[in-house]
Parts: C-alpha cells; structure tokens; sequence
C-alpha cells in the first residue's frame, strides 16, 4: 500500500476519537513533514518503505530545522500512525523503536512573576488602560478573568458560547470543552456572572442587528466574528503592555501565563492535586502535582517539621 493511502486510513481510523480540528492539523503536519524527507515522489512511497534507516535519517534532517519539541510531538505522531500499520497488517512491526527521540521535557508551571501581578492585571483591564483603536474593557477584563479564576486555555475560551454559563444565580458554572474533548465544569462566584453579564450587554450595544443562538461563540472580535487564536492571543499581550506589566510574564507563555497563575495560587492555597486536576481537565495526575510540587509547599512542611527547628526556637527565645 501506499503510504499516502496508509495515512487516509489512518485518519479515517481516528474519526470515532473526535480529535479536535487543531490536533488533526497537526498530525497532518508530522506526517507530510516528515514524509517529504523520505523521499521526493512522495505519492509513490510504499508502507514497507518506512524502515528504520529510513526513518532515522528523516528524523535526523527533520531535527536540524526544528525545535525539541516539534521532533517529540512528530515522533509520537508517527508513532501512532506505524502501530497503526501494524494492526492493520501492513507492517510486520513498528520501526519507530530505532528512532531516537528528545527526551520528555518536565512540566515547568510559568505563572505571571509578581504577588500583586493578577490583581494589577485584572485593574487596568477593568480600568480601560489598554489603548486599541476599537478599546472593549468589557471584553479585556472578562479574557483575563478566564484565565485567572477559571484557569481556561485559548482554545476552551474561544469554545465558548453564549450558554457555557448555566445554573441558579450565585451557583452558576461555567461549562467548558477541554482538550481531548474532555468537558468540565468549573464553579464561579457571582463577581464572574457579573463580568459575563456586563460583557453580553456591551456586545448587544456594538451589534445591535446581530442574531444570537445558544450555540453562538460567547468571546467576539470587533467586527463581531468569533474571536481567533491569533486575536486573542495579542489582546492579551497588549493588557499586560498597557498594564507595564510585560516583563512579569514568563518568555513564551503569555496567554497561558494565566492559566499557570491560575493553577499555582490554587496549589498555594492547599488545594489537592485531584481538585486542580479537576477545574483546569488535565489528563494525567502527576501534571496536577507539577504545581503543587512547584510552589514547594509540601517540602517547606517538611522542612518545617524537622526537630532541629524547635532547639532553634528555645535558643533563640528560651
């Protein structure tokens, strides 16, 4: 078979998993990437021409252009599209195993650095400071609300419609669809349904004409078409300009920032690791753990614990 045709059924195959349009996208990208270096007739390359000499080289070429991460995320692409192969009989086994790969990197939480950082932040949103040539502070402040006290990704706000927010008032939740269509539902104060409320009031004054269902997306841009990534992502990197708060956010994380100062408060805090599991839809436990972990909390109690402290306190205060 050919390996283009391997790849249509591979993606057929993976129809059931509901993968999100972007996660699609990018295994489209891995496989055509990579594809391109195996050979230069890539309509013409056949399964059982994916050996591992083959694989190594392309992999090889393909990590001199690219950055650790993008050589992980290839590599367990076609991973799974040649075990894929396997069950289906069209490989007698997996060559990715003679493949080297970057090793895993450990999470590392980037929270905005700063005490009084998301209180700031959430001030000069609320306060109109970003200057824009269309300024919406409704609509600033409710952004940077989602990432700070709901802990939501770009991807989950801009899911959002105009029914994620349902329940009695002063126990409403905010319903949201989470990577791996995993959905959750995160509690909110009456402040948020306030921030919500007063966001939806302003989008009814700036699109007086405009038709809202259920299913219409909650966050707009100004022209009143559901906000994109690439949008979103400045809107929020232009607050924390507006706000000088730029040089308190972590190098690459930006709109995710929040999220992580989301998690790291709670984790300050005394949450557990299953409850931060829980409100921000990781997968894995140990990711939960990583902030706990990372705020030290658990090691100062033990620390603090140890027997020598108390000889400390009789010396110094007999």
């Amino acid at each position: 078979m050919l390996v283009l045709e391997a790849q249509a059924a591979f993606f057929a195959a993976r129809r059931p998993r509901k993968d999100s349009p972007h996660t699609t996208d990018a295994y489209r990208r891995d496989l055509a990437g990579i594809t391109a270096l195996l050979t230069d007739d890539p309509g013409n390359l056949e399964v059982d021409e994916l050996t591992a000499p083959a694989l190594r080289t392309a992999f090889g070429a393909f990590a001199d252009d690219h950055a650790k991460s993008s050589v992980l995320r290839a590599w367990s692409t076609w991973n799974q599209f040649l075990t894929f192969c396997v069950s289906d009989g069209l490989l007698a086994g997996n060559p990715m195993g003679a493949v080297a790969r970057p090793k895993t990197p450990p999470l590392s939480p980037k929270p905005l650095r700063g005490e009084d950082t998301p209180e700031r932040l959430l001030k000069s949103a609320a306060d109109g400071d970003r200057r824009a040539r269309d300024p919406w502070p409704e609509r600033d402040l409710l952004v940077i609300a989602l990432g700070l006290v709901a802990g939501l990704r770009s991807a989950e706000m801009r899911t959002l419609t105009t029914d994620s927010l349902a329940g009695r008032p002063g126990e409403m939740r905010l319903h949201v669809h989470g990577k791996g269509s995993r959905d959750r539902s995160i509690p909110v104060e009456p402040i948020m349904e306030r921030i919500i409320e007063a966001y939806t009031d302003s989008c009814e004054r700036r699109f007086p004409s405009r038709r809202i269902t259920r299913n219409t997306k909650l966050l707009l841009d100004r022209t009143g078409d559901p906000i994109g990534r690439g949008g979103l992502e400045y809107l929020v990197k232009s607050c924390y300009r507006w706000a000088g708060l730029h040089d308190r956010v972590p190098a690459g994380a930006n709109l995710h920032a929040l999220r992580h100062t989301f998690a790291t408060r709670l984790a300050e805090d005394g949450a557990t690791a299953s409850e931060i599991m829980a409100l921000l839809g990781h997968a894995s436990l140990a990711t939960s753990q990583n902030y706990i972990e990372a705020t030290g909390r658990e090691r100062r109690a033990a620390t603090a614990s140890n027997r020598t402290y108390q000889t400390l306190d009789k010396v110094l205060d007999p």
